[in-house]
């Protein structure tokens, strides 16, 4: 699956990191960087890298379902961002498929940094929907 992050230009400049990838989960690290602040007076990543990195672990999710779809593309993605990532720190996303047809797989996405934050408050949250294709005998 690394490969599949090496051929994703924006996951490379980036400088994502694929950290484990099971049957219909996934879960990737977006390391600090400055190129990568949103806000220069307090040095908080960007939301739109918080983004990328959810959006690419939910459909590496997918594509590591047991059901094996060869391809995926969201369809939908609902990110709620709950506070800023500590600077300096790295974020790392985990992804679950909880529920797959023929034609959409369902998805959900947490987002946290080293701190883990006040109360285990989580940077972001997601849920999301992917297109697939799955004969009728592989879907759930």
């Amino acid at each position: 699956m690394n490969s599949f992050l090496e051929g994703l230009p924006h996951c490379k400049s980036l400088d994502m990191r694929m950290v484990e990838v099971s049957e219909g989960k996934a879960r990737m690290a977006l390391p600090y960087n400055e190129k990568l602040i949103g806000d220069p007076e307090t040095g908080v990543v960007h939301g739109g890298a918080v983004s990328v990195l959810m959006d690419t672990c939910c459909a590496t999710a997918v594509m590591a379902h047991p059901a094996n779809p060869q391809s995926t593309a969201t369809l939908d993605l609902r990110i709620d961002y709950m506070r800023p990532a500590v600077p300096g720190q790295t974020i790392t996303a985990s992804a679950e498929v909880y529920r797959i047809s023929r034609s959409v797989a369902f998805v959900r996405a947490i987002a946290r940094d080293e701190s883990g934050g006040p109360d285990d408050v989580p940077v972001a949250q997601a849920t999301a929907a992917f297109t697939v294709y799955l004969p009728e005998e592989a879907a759930q």
